[in-house]
C-alpha cells in the first residue's frame, strides 16, 4: 500500500474563510463549458499567504514551550560545539586516580608532558579501558602483544602486568615513547633526520623509525596524527600544572664560554632561508664568521656523544653537559674543516674539538653553534658568558 501524501495525512477543519490551496485551484476546464452548478473556487488571498505561516510558527513556538518549558535550543544535548560546554570534556574522561601516574610517567624523561602522553592514550582509545579493536591492540594505550613484552610492567604492584590495567599501560607508553626519543636523538645527532624531537618521536610512534629516516623529517604520512595529538594534549593541559610548578627549571644564562675566539655572527638563531636550499624554515643555532682552521673549543666541560661527517652539517660534533638548573643541556659544533675528538671523550671547557671550515650544507667558513635544551633548540647568546 503506497504511503498516502502529506496533504492526504493531515486532518482537521480549514480556518475560518481560507480556502484550500492545491493542484485544483484552478479549474482547467474553459469557462464556457462548466456546468452552471459549479462555481471557480477563488485564489488564496494575501491574508492567507503571509499570515497563516506566521501562525503555524507560533503555534509550534507554544508547543515546545508548554513541552518542555523552555526555549529551544540550536544544540543538541550533547554536542560538542556548544558553546559553554565545548572542549571542557575532556579530562572528564579521565579517572582521577589516573593524573598521578600520568604525570609521574612524565618524569620519565624530560620531553614528556602528562598532557601529552594524555592525547595520545584519547586518540587510541578514548579513555575506553577495553575498546573492541580489530589491530590486535589491548587497553587505553593501544599495546600489541609484541609491544607489551618490550614495554610492559607492573607499574601499581598489583602483582600483574597487563595492558589492560591502565596505571600499567599508562607507564609503559611513557617508557616507549622515551626509548624512541633516544632514537631521534641519536639520529638527529648524525644529522640523519631534522627537526622537533616530540614531533619526530610521535612521528616514530605511529609510522615508525624507518619511514622518518627515509624522509629526514616528519614524513607527510605521520602529520595527521601528530595534528590530532597536538590538539588533544591542549585540552588535558591542567595536567602540566604541577610539572609546571617544579623548582629548578628556570633557564640559566652565561654559562658557556665562546666556542670561538671572535662572536661575529652571520647569521642568527631563527626562521631564514636557507642560502643554499631556499627552503624557509628554523636555522636552529648561531652562525659565528671565522677564518678557516681557526680554533673551536668545547663551552662547558662535558661528554661527547658524536664526532663525525654528517651531510648536511658536515664534521660535527655533540657534547652533553648533563643537567643544569633541572634541564639537560647539549651543544654542537659543525662545519667544521677536522675534527680533535671522538665519541665517548670527556671534555673541559676550552678543550679543542676541531677547526672552523665549510663542510656539509655551507657556503664558506663558518662555525653552526647550537644549544639544545631537553633536546630542543634554542638560542645560543642568552647562555653564553659574553659582555653584551
Amino acid at each position: 500500500m503506497n504511503d498516502p501524501t502529506p496533504d492526504a495525512r493531515r486532518t482537521g477543519a480549514q480556518p475560518v474563510g481560507v480556502e484550500p490551496v492545491g493542484v485544483d485551484a484552478v479549474d482547467p476546464a474553459p469557462s464556457d463549458e462548466r456546468p452552471e452548478h459549479t462555481r471557480r473556487r477563488r485564489r488564496p488571498g494575501p491574508f492567507t499567504l503571509l499570515a497563516l505561516p506566521g501562525l503555524t510558527v507560533v503555534l509550534g513556538f507554544a508547543g515546545v514551550m508548554a513541552a518542555t518549558g523552555r526555549l529551544p535550543s540550536p544544540w543538541s544535548e550533547d554536542s560538542d560545539a556548544h558553546p559553554a560546554t565545548a572542549g571542557s570534556s575532556a579530562t572528564d574522561r579521565v579517572d582521577a586516580s589516573y593524573v598521578p601516574w600520568l604525570r609521574e610517567a612524565a618524569r620519565t624523561c624530560s620531553l614528556l608532558k602528562p598532557s601529552v602522553l594524555a592525547a595520545q592514550i584519547d586518540r587510541s582509545s578514548g579513555w575506553n579501558t577495553d575498546p573492541a579493536t580489530l589491530s590486535g591492540t589491548v587497553g587505553i594505550a593501544g599495546f600489541t602483544e609484541s609491544q607489551w613484552r618490550t614495554w610492559g610492567k607492573d607499574a601499581d604492584g598489583n602483582g600483574k602486568s597487563s595492558p589492560r590495567d591502565p596505571v600499567d599501560a599508562i607507564m609503559a607508553l611513557a617508557r616507549q615513547d622515551c626509548a624512541l626519543a633516544e632514537d631521534v636523538t641519536r639520529l638527529r645527532t648524525r644529522g640523519t633526520v631534522s627537526g622537533d624531537l616530540l614531533d619526530l618521536t610521535l612521528a616514530v610512534y605511529t609510522v615508525g623509525t624507518d619511514s622518518v629516516t627515509r624522509a629526514g623529517r616528519v614524513p607527510a604520512t605521520a602529520r595527521t596524527y601528530l595534528t590530532e595529538v597536538k590538539d588533544l594534549s591542549a585540552r588535558y593541559r591542567t595536567f602540566d600544572h604541577e610539572e609546571n610548578a617544579k623548582p629548578g627549571t628556570g633557564k640559566a644564562s652565561g654559562v658557556l664560554a665562546p666556542p670561538v675566539t671572535t662572536l661575529m655572527i652571520s647569521s642568527p638563531f631563527g626562521s631564514r632561508k636557507h642560502p643554499l636550499t631556499g627552503v624557509t624554515k628554523l636555522h636552529t643555532g648561531v652562525d659565528f664568521a671565522a677564518p678557516r682552521n681557526a680554533p673551536v673549543s668545547a663551552a662547558r666541560q662535558g661528554q661527547v656523544v658524536f664526532a663525525g661527517m654528517t651531510k648536511a652539517y658536515g664534521n660535527r660534533v655533540v657534547i652533553d653537559h648533563g643537567t643544569i638548573g633541572g634541564r639537560r643541556l647539549e651543544t654542537t659544533y659543525s662545519h667544521m674543516s677536522s675534527l680533535l675528538v671522538t665519541a665517548g671523550q670527556s671534555v673541559e671547557t676550552g678543550t679543542a674539538v676541531g677547526f672552523v671550515g665549510s663542510t656539509g650544507l655551507s657556503t664558506g667558513p663558518h662555525l653552526h653553534f647550537e644549544v639544545l635544551v631537553d633536546g630542543a633548540y634554542t638560542d645560543p647568546m642568552p647562555w653564553l658568558a659574553v659582555a653584551r
